[in-house]
């Protein structure tokens, strides 16, 4: 299935999806109140056979007040590839986990929580990946302060 079939397919199958523009890969945009079911029928869709997480990360939009969240899926039954991305606000960051759809996501969820403080409803171990439970604030945020940051150059 080439990359205008694929997006007819996801389109056709959750309306409140759109193609994304501006990138130079297969992409979609879903508000994500319809990640979660939108993620199971990537999955579980035979024509679609989205079995691989590849990698999962955060994107922060200070001056916009979210974070936009990007999930690269990858089918190896079919060979396709796909970039979902959705958004969550700064002030209350919170996205389905897909940890139950793709277990590598476990550990991915894990490392944005700590990095950018994005929570998942109902993930099964939401703890720091690489940082002290006591550290203070989360450092990829555009606005994370440290006293031991080097100050940027005038």
């Amino acid at each position: 299935m080439d990359a205008e079939a694929l997006l007819e397919v996801l389109i056709a199958s959750e309306p409140a999806a759109r193609k994304r523009d501006k990138t130079n890969r297969t992409a979609i945009q879903a508000p994500v109140e319809n990640l979660l079911p939108l993620m199971k029928r990537l999955r579980q869709d035979e024509r679609l056979a989205f079995d691989l997480l590849l990698d999962h990360t955060a994107i922060d939009w200070l001056a916009e007040g979210r974070f936009e969240l990007v999930y690269n899926l990858y089918s190896t039954i079919h060979g396709h590839s796909l970039m979902v991305f959705t958004s969550v606000p700064r002030d209350n960051p919170l996205a389905p986990t897909v940890s139950e759809i793709w277990p590598t996501a476990h550990w991915q969820e894990r490392e944005v929580f700590d990095l950018f403080g994005v929570l998942y409803d109902d993930h099964p171990d939401l703890r720091r990946l690489f940082l002290d439970d006591d550290w203070k604030g989360n450092p990829l945020r555009k606005d994370y302060q440290d006293d031991s940051m080097l100050a940027r150059p005038q």
